[in-house]
């Protein structure tokens, strides 16, 4: 197997101008509805903070400890690294097959504590690991910790047994973290997934409401590794039906037990459902636990909207939260927090659905064409092909 040059970091700038070169699905002429913030991502929610690791090497069949690895690390700091305050948080799974860690916490006490991150199914343990030290490295005092990590499966283009995902891919992804704009596509924890059947990975949107005369902004982050392609829905219209070419498939022999046809054989090959995505929505809006977790199943609506059904073997677990400002409580006493009223709550939903969706689409867009472990092909979503079937419409 050659092996190509380690791709270790998606640094601030680079993934700056990447976020700025790579198309997004407005681009298409995809029609949403709703209004977007000034970057349409999450980092339009003050103070939220994205970086990535991307770990990207060699090619051919797949040897186990060797590679070919598509993998990395997407890091996620709620408030930014200059504070360490909690934010009102919830979290909610339309289908279980997966992993979010921490998120008994999170629903015991209301409250999310630290960055989350994102990677790949079997790389959970380390981050969560690197996760606590980094918080000790930047001198964060704890009894204990329990960081939130989440995961999606790559083990189709990448060696997942292998474990290539180091904790100083993770410090880095933290390390790299800024506002701004975000990269999508094949980078961090994104890297190595699929969506309907097409190249999938890491995307994002926002939206910005307007609620008895108060400007809130709703932010949304996908990583995207769920869907078959017959199911895609794309502004309401089935186009996952017409999307019939390009096809994943080998280039070269299929291994044993394969899921994918070998490329040229043009036998129809009908898989199983068995992705996974995870959503991380955040907002200014002052909002309490409960509230939140009323906002984050509305997440799956947007999963919806795009045709993911929330499959048997699926992994679709989503956290919101809030980055109000929490009152100083130096003496333990009672303390007074801002609360949006119920009745005044509904704009706040629309976003986060309207969000998810095009979050999951930009990801989509944003990817590119990869060949990994055992030459593996996964093409992207066909740009101008989608822009015929949208103008049709």
């Amino acid at each position: 197997m050659r092996v190509a040059p380690l791709l270790t970091l998606v640094a601030a700038v680079a993934g700056s101008l990447a976020a700025q070169d790579a198309p997004r699905a407005r681009d298409l002429g995809v029609p949403f509805e709703g209004t977007p913030g000034p970057l349409n991502a999450i980092t339009d929610v003050a103070g939220v903070e994205v970086g990535h690791t991307s770990v990207v090497r060699g090619e051919g069949p797949l040897v186990v400890g060797e590679g070919p690895v598509r993998t990395g690390v997407t890091a996620l700091l709620p408030r930014g690294r200059g504070s360490d305050a909690e934010v009102f948080a919830a979290w909610f799974t339309l289908n279980g097959n997966g992993e979010m860690t921490g998120t008994t916490w999170v629903e015991e006490s209301g409250f999310l504590g630290g960055p989350v991150l994102i990677t790949n199914t079997h790389s959970v343990g380390v981050v969560h690991s690197a996760a606590v030290e980094w918080a000790v490295r930047r001198g964060k005092a704890f009894a204990w910790s329990l960081p939130v990590v989440a995961e999606t499966w790559d083990g189709d283009l990448n060696d997942i047994n292998g474990f290539h995902v180091t904790r100083e891919h993770a410090f880095a992804a933290l390390e790299a973290a800024r506002g701004g704009p975000v990269a999508e596509g094949n980078v961090g924890g994104g890297t190595g997934m699929q969506c309907h059947e097409f190249k999938g990975g890491i995307g994002t949107a926002s939206r910005r409401v307007s609620i008895a005369g108060e400007r809130y902004t709703v932010g949304v982050l996908v990583q995207c590794n769920y869907g078959l392609r017959r199911q895609l829905r794309i502004g309401g219209r089935p186009v996952g039906q017409e999307l019939v070419e390009p096809r994943a498939c080998y280039r070269g022999a299929a291994p044993p037990g394969a899921d994918y046809p070998v490329c040229g054989d043009d036998r129809d090959t009908e898989r199983e459902e068995r992705g996974s995505i995870i959503i991380v929505v955040a907002t200014d809006a002052p909002l309490l636990p409960h509230q939140l977790k009323r906002v984050v199943r509305r997440a799956a609506l947007g999963v919806g909207r795009m045709g993911g059904i929330g499959g048997n073997s699926s992994g679709d677990i989503f956290l919101a939260f809030s980055t109000q400002e929490q009152p100083a409580n130096p003496e333990g006493r009672p303390v007074g927090v801002r609360m949006l009223p119920n009745d005044r709550i509904n704009p706040v939903f629309e976003a986060t659905i309207q969000g998810t969706e095009e979050a999951i689409l930009n990801a989509m867009v944003a990817a590119r064409d990869m060949v990994g472990a055992n030459n593996l092909f996964v093409p992207a979503l066909p740009h101008e092909r989608v822009k015929e079937l949208v103008a049709r419409r």
